[in-house]
């Protein structure tokens, strides 16, 4: 028995593990974007000063995020259709696509305006690939933990998407140590997308072995999911999903892709100072994440979110205003990462109160459709709203804006159930 129970145990780690090194590639190809768009935003945009030529960057990062409801509603039809094991390696495969697509893509100076439209189409592929990632991994990594560590492990999913960023930024890092500026604005901002995109072939062929969760495999032959179920049946935990999810999006854009830019475009650091401070806050948030799940486990799913509601709603406007006018990196460091300590309340537990809330017949979709739709209206966009106001003067009114958010996302947290009591995940 205990070894038919080691057994079982040790599946269910491979298993958590596979599909936390696809959702790894993913986001590293995501968020190269981000961080090489200091380098690359003059190739495809050459006209205006740095504000601008990022500001038009970052409209093309937020493009990318109005694909995602597109990409979670089909690959959460998909999921909750044909499985969690197809989806996940079918929104691989198209993340390598876009990553291949914008690394081969010549810049404005030799194919003119086609260079940001193929740019805009790239991220409408990438877009689509991790609007579907998020609600299959998600639904993935919930279904195959066990009741009593669920916080904790579905917290991989976080702690793999941050790695993917942490990945992206070292990459970084190393090219602007054996590269020039004027190398990595030449050439050299290709190389992450060529890698995300080698990265993302071997991750394709892992997938395909990854086994089924038991949710799905014990409704396989049920009622096929219905996209008209999710406001009929299930109009309240849509509406929570998209409330709980607004401030914390917003949050996690805020002080993870953002602040790269806020720190050498407002405080003053160089580029190479705001990438190394970016990275080791995030390092440190990465390793957060499983005890900040492990803590759900025993105290609630609830009680973490809120702690994270209450903190940003005090914290947002003192972070953001001090850090305008640090120029220490010491001093810049421990205020962002007061920040992501905060965060962490939310990006720990999202993903597995999310899907705690929903029925297996319509989970993937139930956690893809209705985060995607909120993240991108508040995290795709924080980077473009934070540099609008920059570039009308009014940069602080950003910081208020976030701070309204966060509060939003606490008065849902306050009043909703805590799924940890109630989860609709029966199967272990």
């Amino acid at each position: 028995m205990r070894l038919g129970m080691a057994g079982g145990e040790m599946r269910r780690l491979r298993s958590i593990l596979g599909g936390s090194a696809g959702n790894l590639v993913e986001w590293f190809d995501w968020y190269a974007y981000a961080a090489f768009a200091l380098y690359f935003a003059p190739a495809f945009f050459p006209d205006g000063d740095d504000t601008a030529q990022l500001l038009s960057a970052a409209a093309v990062f937020a493009v990318g995020f109005f694909a995602r409801p597109v990409g979670a509603w089909l690959m959460g039809l998909y999921a909750d259709r044909r499985g969690r094991r197809a989806a996940l390696t079918l929104s691989v495969g198209l993340m390598c696509l876009g990553s291949l697509i914008i690394g081969l893509t010549p810049g404005h100076a030799t194919i003119g305006v086609a260079a940001p439209a193929i740019l805009v189409a790239a991220r409408v592929l990438q877009g689509l690939s991790v609007g579907g990632e998020y609600g299959a991994s998600a639904t993935y990594l919930s279904e195959m933990a066990g009741q009593e560590r669920r916080g904790f492990w579905s917290s991989f999913q976080y702690v793999t998407l941050i790695m993917g960023q942490l990945l992206a930024l070292a990459l970084l890092i190393l090219l602007q140590g054996v590269l020039t500026t004027a190398e990595l604005e030449a050439w050299g901002w290709r190389v992450p997308f060529f890698v995300g995109g080698a990265l993302a072939v071997v991750v394709f062929w892992l997938r395909r072995g990854l086994e089924e969760t038991p949710s799905y495999a014990a409704a396989a032959g049920g009622e096929r999911a219905r996209t008209m179920w999710l406001f009929l049946r299930h109009p309240r935990e849509t509406a929570v999903v998209v409330g709980l999810t607004a401030g914390g999006t917003l949050a996690f854009y805020t002080y993870t892709t953002y602040m790269q830019k806020f720190l050498a475009n407002t405080s003053g650091f160089t580029r190479d100072q705001a990438t190394l401070i970016t990275a080791g806050a995030l390092f440190v948030f990465m390793l957060l994440q499983p005890v900040v799940g492990a803590l759900s486990d025993r105290i609630g799913r609830r009680p973490v979110m809120i702690a994270f509601g209450v903190g940003g709603v005090l914290l947002t406007w003192p972070i953001m205003t001090t850090l305008a006018g640090t120029r220490e990196a010491w001093p810049a460091f421990l205020l962002v990462m007061t920040a992501l300590v905060v965060v962490s309340g939310y990006t720990a537990v999202n993903a597995v109160v999310k899907a705690e809330l929903f029925p297996t017949e319509i989970r993937a979709l139930g956690v893809a459709l209705p985060y995607a739709v909120a993240n991108a209206l508040f995290g795709g966009t924080a980077e473009y709203v934070a540099l609008w106001f920059k570039s009308v003067g009014r940069e602080s009114w950003f910081y208020g804006y976030v701070t309204a958010m966060i509060g939003v996302s606490l008065l849902v947290y306050v009043f909703m159930r805590d799924t940890r009591k109630h989860s609709r995940i029966l199967e272990d």
